[in-house]
């Protein structure tokens, strides 16, 4: 009983924790900006993005209104990752002071130009634009018909006609909420959204200086689909105007961001995960029911047995006990991958702290990228730890070259991968490809902190006296008899990657979602109960089928508890195969390999975390089976 309590108190927690992070404990990452009236607010533009290509351009990638000095913004190293580039725009306006339309510029599409405008329209490209951090939202009718208030991300480029006419959308009608302080009579921009439309505007004679347009004046407001639409062609005249309307809102500065982050399927969200949290909590119950009742049988009746001097006729786990602890083939391979683990648990466990807590709000952008580079570089510490402990109760000598091995290894693959991907996104002239400068950061906080940081990290952990086995190990090796199908090696290690990815699936569909559909994620409480489970269930799979591996008298544990948990990552590349061709609509060769070589970076890198769960858990279980009973 005490043990329910204790997870009905967790489970209370948890979902504390979730309701703050989710809705009133919100910690902006940037300070508010307080305007008075008619000061004067500058629109920003960021990338140009599409969900059917997932290949960011840069706003000025197409001949929109140029400012005479184009300025980049700060970033921080989240942003380049991301592919965001934060610009300055012709879009201006004057706090609180309306304008019916103006007139931003007037541009010639050549041939290039206007090819490049259909090409990005064929792709569905949004423009994202950015006002006091807040992104441009558009208003948009939910699916279930509720009169609630839905949006979408950034604004399209344009339309395309049913008779393949391309249509731009060179007029804005921007609306800006503001949260007025009565006092001081200050306000703070709570919402900003725009309506996007096509018109082909009218004009006798074009004076650079002073425009006048008959369709854009001071006195015009223009209602979408009023006027015949702006098509594409060669050598065009497009007329780019805006109008703004600024509105009072009683949205506080705090709570500004929650319609990017309100999601149409929110019940289904809930519903989903208490269901998976019941499913694994009951099967972990049952687990450790099994678990606990059999073993104290066990342990009870080996001890007695040695009391009798019937230890010639024991069975099960006991009769292995001179080979359980036999170091394992390849183990400088698996101390590498365990300490490799162990660095990625630290980064996610700490990453999601500091989420919770709302430090990685989506208003601090690049924020979350930035934190994961960053404490995984510093997680190397605990890497080299971890590898050069192990590796010195298996008794091996040359601790540099695992340290090395520890250090290079994940990240290398991984840097390999993402070197190939970043050179096809270099072809397609994408923004989304990392610059040399940023290049050459990553291998700076590679090679500069993170491998004398795994070294720091392996000296320590060698020098401290090598982790004991209970039991002694026999010089000859015992022979394993045959084993039934069902505990063959692939079928066991397969079976074992389906509960941890079940606890999960869910959960993966939502974050896939947000990285692939241009949604916002902030839900890090649901992610937080999501990630204790996974621990939970990774721990408990891996010790039951652990158990019966040796009960079967088969004490090739060590590679086959990693990999009974780590198997888990087949069934998430798998699903993130289901995901490609049931939810995109990428139909581009380059963005179809962008998105796998992606998804194979992911995969690795659960891989290596659970596989390192599941093998601490049964590296504990077996220590301390194996130390509960007497042995001569």
């Amino acid at each position: 009983m005490g043990d329910l309590n204790g997870v009905a108190a967790f489970f209370v927690l948890s979902c504390l924790l979730l309701f703050t992070s989710t809705t009133a404990f919100y910690l902006p990452g940037v300070a508010p900006r307080d305007f008075r009236k008619g000061d004067e607010l500058q629109v920003k533009v960021n990338k140009l993005s599409s969900t059917k290509t997932q290949l960011p351009y840069d706003y000025y990638f197409l001949d929109f209104c140029k400012p005479s000095k184009i300025m980049n913004s700060a970033e921080n190293l989240g942003e380049v990752l991301r592919g965001d580039r934060i610009e300055n725009s012709v879009y201006m306006f004057k706090m609180r002071i309306d304008d019916t339309c103006k007139v931003a510029c007037r541009r010639k599409l050549t041939q290039e130009t206007a090819k490049n405008f259909r090409e990005k329209i064929d792709d569905e490209y949004r423009v994202n634009m950015i006002l006091d951090n807040l992104p441009v939202a558009v208003p948009r009718q939910r699916r279930d018909g509720s009169p609630a208030p839905s949006y979408e991300h950034g604004y399209r480029v344009g339309i395309k006609s049913k008779d393949d006419k391309y249509f731009i959308n060179n007029h804005l009608s921007f609306k800006v909420m503001y949260h007025l302080d009565p006092e001081m009579d200050d306000a703070r921009i709570v919402g900003f959204e725009v309506i996007p439309s096509s018109i082909k505007h009218e004009y006798s004679g074009w004076d650079e200086k002073n425009p006048r347009v008959e369709t854009c004046n001071a006195n015009t407001k223009i209602a979408p689909g009023s006027h015949a639409p702006q098509e594409v062609t060669d050598d065009a005249y497009v007329v780019f105007t805006y109008d703004v309307t600024f509105l009072p809102s009683e949205i506080k500065w705090a709570s500004r961001w929650d319609v990017y982050l309100l999601m149409n399927d929110d019940q289904i969200h809930w519903f989903s995960i208490i269901n998976s949290f019941m499913i694994v909590l009951f099967l972990s119950g049952m687990v450790a029911m099994i678990m606990m009742r059999t073993l104290y049988r066990d342990i009870a009746n080996y001890n007695q047995l040695e009391t009798q001097d019937e230890a010639q006729e024991e069975t099960g786990w006991k009769l292995v006990h001179g080979d359980v602890f036999r170091t394992p083939v390849n183990s400088g391979l698996l101390c590498v991958y365990v300490g490799t683990g162990v660095q990625f648990f630290g980064m996610a466990l700490v990453t999601m702290m500091f989420a919770l807590l709302g430090f990685l709000s989506p208003s601090n952008r690049g924020g979350l990228m930035t934190a994961m580079v960053l404490l995984w570089v510093f997680m190397g510490l605990f890497a080299g730890y971890a590898s050069s402990r192990l590796y010195k109760m298996f008794k091996g000598t040359d601790w540099k070259k695992n340290t090395l091995k520890t250090a290079f290894m994940f990240p290398g693959i991984v840097f390999a991968i993402f070197f190939v991907l970043n050179a096809l996104i270099w072809g397609e002239k994408s923004s989304g490809a990392v610059p040399f400068g940023t290049m050459f950061a990553l291998v700076f906080l590679w090679f500069g902190i993170s491998v004398p940081l795994v070294f720091v990290g392996s000296y320590l952990g060698y020098k401290k006296p090598p982790i004991e086995d209970p039991v002694k190990t026999n010089k000859i090796p015992r022979q394993i008899p045959e084993q039934a199908w069902y505990m063959q090696p692939a079928f066991s290690i397969l079976i074992g990657g389906i509960l941890p990815f079940g606890a999960v699936f869910i959960e993966l569909f939502f974050i896939l979602t947000s990285i692939w559909l241009n949604q916002f994620y902030y839900i890090f409480g649901f992610l937080f109960i999501v990630f204790v489970i996974l621990l939970i269930t990774c721990a408990e799979i891996t010790i039951v089928l652990c158990y019966f591996q040796l009960c079967s008298e088969d004490y090739n544990w060590w590679w086959r508890a990693y990999l009974t948990a780590g198997s888990s990552a087949l069934y998430l590349f798998l699903y993130s195969v289901f995901y490609f061709f049931t939810k995109l609509e990428i139909t581009k060769l380059v963005s179809g390999i962008l998105y796998f070589g992606y998804m194979t970076i992911v995969s690795y890198a659960f891989f290596v975390l659970t596989g390192t769960i599941g093998f601490y858990a049964c590296f504990w279980f077996v220590r301390k089976i194996y130390s509960s009973v007497k042995i001569d």
